[in-house]
């Protein structure tokens, strides 16, 4: 049995890991969503839609992302202290630039070809239309672009680190920053003072559809305000949040207050923006702003009660749990395609949409867990992306150090 704080590192990269897969629950419903006169959002639309999975749609986004860059930022700050500022940036550079530069290509050669295949089933026969040139600064990152975000992340949060170093020789400002941090999360407030920035740049955005909350940063080299300032947040609070260990028991008692908090700042941001997408930009005003504020609180406050209650129920270590975490990481970079190509597949059928989400997911979670067991845990494929090579199986092997989780 590991100790208590190593418990709490099984139940952070239990939420990690739960936040990658959450992206593929997501992906996976965008071809069901209701949309206004059939306006296509996606390379193809069900012929069966769901409100249901709209909701859901909705629910995971407000919070998939922002637990995810809050986690890698804890991790990042206990990697960074325990090995050093070297051996982090070679350690980043193999387990974050590398996936992305060796990846990229294949991944958007893949999600290109059934692009074309979804747009002829669209087009019904019809001449495919051209495709949009990319003009600098653009670029397609697909769903990749987290692993650009946190590389941009790493390389300011080691400029300012270096710069508060620096100054604070004494370490005076660190100490009132942590004292802050402690106090904040202390007093209930923190949800409130972090959704700050976010909720101004998210009403500061021009063309802001609302009801999609923070606009994916997924095709310029130039992140858009909204999600760097929402992200960059996030990722922040987490290298703080590492220095201060004590937040994370305040988290885990909380956690059904939070969850409750979440579901009423949900529930009101769906009463505003309705529970089907909306494809017109918010208007500046007061709805504008409870929009931005409503989505940003439910955000954290979901992000705050998902880790408390990984806390409480996940410290414990599980190999099963573990294996899936050591999965998420390669499913999540790999899914796109396979579920693009699932959804293309059934779109046409009559079968109801809850069969044909079923099927996606059945096929390709299956599909997934298998090349990984074959083609990258004991290969260097997996030394790359989970640090070292893993046994295929599932043993319950030691706990591992929570660093290299990160």
């Amino acid at each position: 049995m590991a100790d208590n704080g190593a418990e709490r590192l099984h139940a952070l990269d239990a939420v990690r890991g739960f936040a990658l897969i959450a992206g593929i629950f997501f992906h996976a419903s965008v071809s069901f969503l209701p949309t206004p006169s059939g306006v296509p959002m996606w390379i193809v639309m069900d012929n069966q839609r769901s409100v249901a999975l709209a909701v859901l749609f909705h629910v995971l986004h407000t919070f998939r992302m922002t637990t995810f860059f809050l986690i890698a930022g804890y991790f990042a700050h206990l990697t960074f202290h325990r090995r050093g500022a070297r051996a982090f940036i070679v350690d980043r550079l193999k387990r974050i630039a590398l996936p992305l530069v060796a990846g990229w290509p294949f991944v958007f050669a893949a999600v290109l070809a059934v692009t074309i295949w979804g747009a002829m089933v669209m087009a019904h026969g019809r001449p495919l239309p051209p495709a949009p040139p990319y003009r600098f600064p653009a670029f397609p990152w697909t769903h990749l672009w987290f692993l650009y975000v946190l590389l941009l992340l790493y390389a300011a949060t080691l400029t300012v680190r270096g710069l508060v170093a620096l100054l604070d020789r004494g370490g005076q400002l660190r100490r009132s920053i942590d004292a802050l941090a402690n106090a904040l999360v202390r007093s209930g407030l923190a949800p409130v003072v972090l959704a700050i920035p976010g909720t101004a740049s998210l009403y500061c955005t021009p063309i802001w559809l609302a009801w999609f909350g923070i606009p994916t940063p997924d095709k310029s080299l130039v992140p858009n305000v909204a999600a760097a300032t929402a992200f960059g947040v996030a990722f922040g609070f987490g290298w703080l949040a590492q220095r201060v260990p004590a937040l994370l028991e305040i988290w885990r008692r909380r956690w059904p207050m939070n969850i409750l908090i979440a579901v009423l700042f949900t529930a009101a941001g769906l009463r505003l923006g309705g529970l089907v997408p909306v494809m017109v930009p918010a208007t500046p005003g007061a709805e504008k702003i409870l929009e931005a504020a409503c989505y940003m609180l439910a955000s954290w406050t979901w992000t705050f009660g998902l880790i408390g209650m990984a806390l409480h129920f996940l410290s414990n270590f599980s190999p099963a749990r573990r294996y899936i975490a050591d999965a998420s990481y390669w499913q999540y970079i790999i899914h796109l395609p396979i579920v693009m190509a699932l959804q293309i597949a059934v779109s046409q059928l009559s079968w109801p949409w809850y069969a044909k989400y079923g099927f996606i997911l059945g096929v390709a979670f299956p599909l997934m867990f298998a090349s990984y067991a074959l083609l990258v845990r004991g290969t260097f494929i997996g030394a790359i992306l989970n640090g070292r090579r893993r046994p295929r199986t599932a043993r319950p092997a030691a706990a591992q150090p929570a660093a290299d989780l990160a």
